[in-house]
């Protein structure tokens, strides 16, 4: 692609940038003159790479705040740890974005645990997991205290406290790792494979129990700093059986419309702030009325008569998470009623730098709503021996809508302690550890290394871009309806059947890239297909065909599984009950 055709394509872009508002096309990875196909010539000898083998009780993959949990509560227990984390420990993914940590303090509070509950339950039309969120509320303060006592509140900066107790418990750590398989013998997980990123030396781990703390997934959006969350852990799950749940639902930061890229101006305030705690009030925010409004009404921009901007917004034909499908506004509680929820202002946001845009975070769902389905409060996952915590686990804490100021950070410490401890009780039952046979190894091994092999093929940039193109736009991630999200499932398919499997890397970064590539193109077509299937709206999921919530037919969570094909199959599984297994 030349120069020139590659100027006047950026400037396409960025006026659809503008003119869009919401689901613009990420520019983030794009490279000057970067071609769909060429020739690879590789700057390393991927033969040369070496190999290098760990043996534990429990593997940790994350390095949150959850995986931080699960690795000091599994070494309480007396396990031997192993904590592998793709970026820095407490300085990756969303945990260093989080100032607020929720906790409930019985003697305090306002609403009780039970009216709190109810409050969550309403508020996220039972989306939310009743079982999870009081366990939430029952578990916070202990961790709480806990990261008092460690010196987390003393500073912006989480890495400090979180390496010193570790290193206090004699956790391994294992930083800038790239966990790209997890790996089962007889319908067990017994361990997991990769590669360093900066000399890419392949590593096994064999282990007797594995915890997930890998985030979330997004489609490296431009407005939040969230390139490294690629969903690799929920895929990697997936591809050994596990059930995956929550791929409808939406997260609807936004960012600045002017400078959508430019995260430090839109999140300094936060970021250069300490941590601190917070208490209950529900409030419903993050809905879809800013999306819906640009769909509708056109772009946000300055100058625009705004006399009416609030009315258009509330008529949105939101489902009751928000607001009843009536549109009314909800009754003020009274004595013996149902508990109040509070609902953030309707109007669009200003902020002080300009005006908003959506798709910040494309990708990403509320916190907790996605991940890999639980079959119990420990977070174990359908795979024996495989747990999860915090944005890796579908708890669904508060449903498919953010309710609960702090409620993530404290969910992830949580369902991190637990799931590490439940993990850890599990490991020292078992006499022996499994190992990974030489095959398994000569497999993974090939597959880690194949985009470095090819001689020819496409790019992981040029693939990534062109899904965010497919992906991202509001009228398909967003504002939803089932011609447009077919035909987005047949692009995505494109790029999974003729794309993915041609990836090429010329470096250890860009092999990275191939890798999270692959992720992002399995979780578009997961969160494509169940978009289709729900043929409602509700909370963050709005289809414009299907404009009010059914309470008869889809009062229940969507889980994707691995068909015996290959091929992803779709279940429903009701509020009320457990997973299949």
């Amino acid at each position: 692609m030349s120069s020139e055709m590659e100027s006047t394509r950026r400037q396409f872009l960025a006026g659809a940038i503008g003119i869009a508002a919401l689901g613009s096309l990420s520019l983030s990875g794009t490279a000057q003159g970067e071609a769909e196909a060429r020739e690879n010539h590789p700057q390393i000898d991927p033969d040369a790479l070496s190999t290098k083998e760990h043996a534990t009780d429990v593997l940790v993959i994350g390095g949150g705040m959850a995986g931080f949990f699960a690795a000091v509560k599994a070494a309480d227990q007396g396990a031997k740890v192993i904590l592998t984390a793709k970026g820095r420990l407490g300085a990756s993914g969303q945990t260093p974005w989080a100032r607020d940590i929720f906790a409930y303090y019985p003697a305090h509070e306002e609403m009780s645990l039970k009216d709190w509950i109810k409050a969550i339950n309403i508020a996220s039309h039972r989306t939310s997991n009743p079982k999870f969120t009081r366990q939430l509320a029952n578990h916070s303060l202990a961790r709480v205290n806990d990261l008092k006592e460690w010196g987390f509140f003393d500073s912006s900066l989480y890495s400090r406290c979180f390496h010193h107790q570790l290193k206090k418990r004699k956790v391994e750590t294992c930083e800038r790792m790239m966990i790209t398989h997890l790996i089962k013998e007889r319908g067990r997980v017994i361990g997991a494979g990769g590669f360093t990123l900066d000399d890419g030396i392949i590593h096994f781990f064999s282990a007797k129990t594995v915890v997930l703390a890998t985030g979330a997934g997004a489609f490296k959006p431009a407005g939040l700093p969230v390139c490294d969350l690629t969903s690799d852990g929920a895929m990697m799950a997936w591809r050994i059986g596990a059930r995956i749940t929550g791929k409808e639902w939406n997260d609807t930061t936004t960012g600045l419309l002017n400078a959508p890229a430019a995260t430090w101006q839109r999140w300094r305030k936060d970021l250069a702030r300490k941590p601190q705690v917070c208490g209950t009030h529900v409030e419903a925010t993050g809905d879809l009325g800013l999306n819906y409004e640009v769909w509708k009404e056109g772009a946000i921009l300055p100058g625009l008569p705004d006399a009416n901007k609030e009315q258009e917004v509330k008529q949105f034909p939101r489902g009751p998470a928000v607001h009843p499908a009536t549109g009314s506004e909800p009754a003020e509680t009274k004595p013996g009623q149902e508990p109040k929820v509070h609902h953030a202002a309707l109007s669009t946001p200003v902020f002080a730098q300009g005006l908003p845009s959506g798709g910040a975070g494309a990708g990403l769902a509320p916190h907790n709503s996605e991940g890999l389905a639980p079959i119990d409060l420990n977070g174990q996952s359908t795979i024996p021996g495989l747990y999860a915590a915090g944005d890796a686990l579908g708890s669904c804490v508060t449903g498919a809508m953010e309710l609960q100021q702090g409620a993530s950070l404290s969910a992830a410490a949580v369902q991190g302690a637990i799931a590490g401890a439940a993990a850890a009780r599990v490991a020292l039952r078992q006499e022996t550890r499994p190992a990974i046979s030489p095959d398994q190894k000569i497999t993974i091994r090939k597959e880690i290394l194949a985009p470095l092999k090819r001689n020819r093929g496409f790019s992981p940039r040029w693939v990534t871009q062109t899904l965010q193109g497919i992906i991202i736009p509001n009228f398909i991630l967003y504002i939803k309806k089932e011609k447009m999200l077919e035909a987005a499932l047949a692009y995505v398919e494109e790029l999974r059947d003729n794309h993915q499997p041609l990836l090429i890397a010329r470096n250890i970064h860009e092999l990275r890239l191939a890798h999270e590539t692959a992720n992002m193109i399995l979780n578009a077509e997961m969160k494509l297909r169940a978009s289709i299937l729900r043929r409602e709206s509700r909370c963050t999921h709005y289809r414009v065909d299907y404009p009010r919530s059914n309470d008869r037919d889809w009062d229940c969570w969507i889980n994707i599984f691995q068909t015996n094909d290959g091929t992803m199959g779709l279940e429903i599984q009701s509020f009320d009950e457990e997973p299949a297994t």
